[in-house]
């Protein structure tokens, strides 16, 4: 028996000019272009390689009712930005697909297809899996096939530790820094947080002695009195903004803008190999070397782990140690 359309499988005509590709009892989709055509075939085969999805169920519809739920608007701004780029990622690939009809091996495919960024890469399947949850909450799916799917490893030739700021260093930038770099190291090393928080203090945080500030990623509330460098960078800093660190206009400064900053007098005072995070492990070190223990530490630090907490204090407290050890030995 010849196939009327021309050997394409899983089509079905209800009445004339009705035209639907259905596959195991399901109906995917209807063609509305005439056969014989080129528009014919290609919404054939887009709607069995699922490209063209039209039921509710496409990427696209769930990512718009995942940016309408708490689960979007309840994130923090800096998580935010992490799962935008994902999503903006996904509803280009696939917007049109259905959602529903992912498998674990697809969601691997779509990591692995970003191993050249290997940060980016395993945030696809975390966002995925977010936006599986959702689906399943909306009745649009019972299981989530990104759940557990494991992370890629940064390869060794690209790992880029975070190497404390020595002493000489340390040093050098306090006497040759320009102002606002100096201002930007000094909040960094004196209140130990991560690099995007330091761009959130604003001047009614700081009382002359101290700071306060929510954590952007943990939401700890701290209270964090000044070192005496920090205290004096402050107090002779202009205050131009509502916040600390502002660009020359008086605006916010934001990390983008602070990182280039920072990155021009690294580069000025040949500094390169020091980054912005290792500042706040410079200052996890500053406190071991006082005789701080871990918990004391994670007060000023505002860690929810040890495990960085113990790296580098374990690292400063062996220097201690071998610096007395040495002392001994003379």
């Amino acid at each position: 028996m010849v196939n009327r359309w021309g050997g394409k499988k899983y089509l079905i005509e209800t009445k004339p000019g009705f035209v639907y590709v259905r596959k195991g009892g399901k109906y995917l989709g209807r063609i509305t272009a005439p056969y014989p055509s080129s528009e014919f075939d290609r919404q054939y085969w887009d709607i069995l390689t699922g490209r063209a999805v039209e039921c509710k169920t496409s990427w696209s519809a769930l990512i718009a009712s995942y940016r309408r739920s708490d689960r979007w608007t309840r994130l923090k701004v800096r998580t935010r930005g992490d799962y935008e780029k994902v999503l903006i990622y996904i509803e280009e690939k696939n917007g049109n697909r259905d959602a529903t009809r992912t498998i674990r091996k697809d969601v691997i495919a779509a990591m692995e297809a970003n191993r050249h960024r290997t940060r980016f890469a395993n945030y696809v399947p975390q966002v995925m899996s977010v936006l599986f949850e959702h689906a399943i909450d909306l009745g649009w799916m019972k299981d989530n096939p990104a759940k557990g799917v494991r992370r890629l490893s940064v390869p060794q030739d690209r790992a880029q530790p975070h190497i404390p700021w020595p002493d000489w260093a340390v040093k050098k930038w306090r006497a040759e820094a320009s102002p606002l770099p100096r201002l930007i190291f000094e909040i960094g090393v004196g209140s130990v947080q991560r690099p995007s928080d330091w761009t959130l203090f604003r001047w009614n945080d700081y009382d002359g002695e101290s700071l306060r500030i929510v954590q952007g990623k943990s939401d700890k509330s701290l209270w964090l009195p000044c070192t005496a460098e920090l205290k004096t960078a402050l107090d002779s800093a202009s205050k131009n903004g509502l916040t600390i660190l502002t660009r020359p206009d008086g605006s916010p400064m934001d990390y983008r803008y602070m990182s280039r900053v920072m990155a021009r007098e690294r580069k000025r005072l040949d500094l390169m190999a020091y980054d912005l995070h290792a500042l706040r492990y410079r200052g996890v070190m500053e406190l071991a070397w006082a005789g701080c223990d871990d918990d004391e530490i994670a007060s000023y630090s505002g860690h929810s782990s040890k495990e960085m907490i113990r790296k580098y204090a374990g690292e400063a407290r062996q220097m201690m140690r071998a610096r007395q050890a040495w002392e001994k030995r003379q």
